[in-house]
């Protein structure tokens, strides 16, 4: 079987945090500034970007 490969966007974009959760790197800081806790992924996209990362 095939090794599955990460999503080139989603490595682009998101980072995972020590505990686990995924971050939103791909933005200025003023957006992040403005958005509150660093841009951190909502539990319903999670699963979804998981898959992207190949986690």
């Amino acid at each position: 079987m095939a090794k599955l490969k990460t999503n080139p966007g989603a490595k682009k974009r998101f980072t995972l945090t020590g505990s686990g959760k995924i971050k939103i790197t791909k933005k200025t800081k003023k957006q992040k500034r403005n958005l509150d806790h660093f841009a951190i992924i909502e539990s319903a996209d999670m699963k979804r970007v998981r898959e992207m990362l190949v986690l």
